[in-house]
């Protein structure tokens, strides 16, 4: 490795930069906040894991460097407290990672309640809305940000892997930061997606009752790109490059972290092998 890469590798590419994200106190949240720490930011984690969140702040530095705010995000006066806890305490609001989420795998419609639909969207999409107008807020005056959301590979641009109302709601929320880019970028704010493969998050193993290894062995099994695990950190990498002046000119993206996955379909050649044999 030449001296130029090590400098480039040493820059912490967050300096000076404020971020707020949602769900923040596990999963690819947890490893998100993590990651822009160590790269020079100031971080608010918003979620409802009250002992968790608090914990992580502990662990990463302190209340100078790291805060937690407790936040339902389909609760307007909560996310509109996040924003502003991030504006008083460090001055402004350069990144919103809309992350928080819910979801489960149950796929027959005649399963899912009209109450699940609801609260699914309310919380993935509705959520996402509230995260991206109380951002915008702080953000446009400043004619500058980045918001970010987390949508999926295997449920915003495919289908059939999980309930109806988390396929529809991620697909909303590609659709929503679509949407969003056009009218922002006039503000000089880049919106984004981050679209990741199976990752063995908690709310994946609790919501398949598997066990981490065993379920990381199984997506591995079932991707394109061999020798490689999709893990929380790799999701948290495309945010931190989304999330920093690298990507300065890239806005409407959705960003398959996916190892090529979502670009082919297996089951033809499956069923020729199947056939063949």
């Amino acid at each position: 490795m030449g001296s130029n890469s090590l400098v480039s590798f040493n820059v912490k590419r967050l300096e000076g930069k404020v971020a707020l994200i949602t769900g923040g106190a596990s999963g690819i949240g947890k490893s998100t906040a993590q990651l822009f720490v160590q790269h020079g930011a100031k971080v608010v984690i918003a979620d409802i894991q009250d002992d968790l969140g608090s914990s992580i702040c502990e662990q990463l530095g302190g209340h100078e460097i790291i805060s937690y705010v407790h936040c339902d995000v389909t609760c307007d006066s909560d996310v509109k407290k996040a924003v502003d806890l991030a504006v008083s305490k460090y001055g402004k609001l350069d990144i919103m990672f809309n992350n928080a989420g819910i979801g489960d795998l149950e796929t027959s419609i005649l399963d899912i309640s009209n109450e699940r639909f609801k609260k699914v969207m309310d919380t993935n999409v509705y959520g996402g809305f509230l995260g991206a107008k109380h951002a915008a807020r702080v953000m446009i005056p400043a004619k500058k940000g980045c918001i970010l959301f987390t949508a999926s590979v295997v449920l915003s641009v495919l289908g059939g892997f999980s309930e109806h109302p988390y396929v529809a709601s991620k697909h909303a929320v590609v659709g929503l930061a679509k949407s969003l880019c056009v009218e922002m970028g006039q503000y000089g704010i880049r919106v984004n997606c981050i679209s990741p493969h199976g990752v063995a998050t908690p709310l994946l193993t609790k919501g398949t009752e598997i066990d981490k290894e065993t379920l990381e062995s199984l997506v591995s099994e079932a991707g394109v790109l061999k020798g490689k695990v999709l893990e929380e950190e790799d999701v948290a990498a495309a945010a931190l490059y989304l999330a920093s002046d690298e990507s300065k000119y890239l806005s409407g993206v959705n960003l398959m972290v996916d190892g090529g996955y979502s670009i082919t379909n297996p089951s033809l050649p499956m069923a020729v092998k199947s056939f063949m044999s």
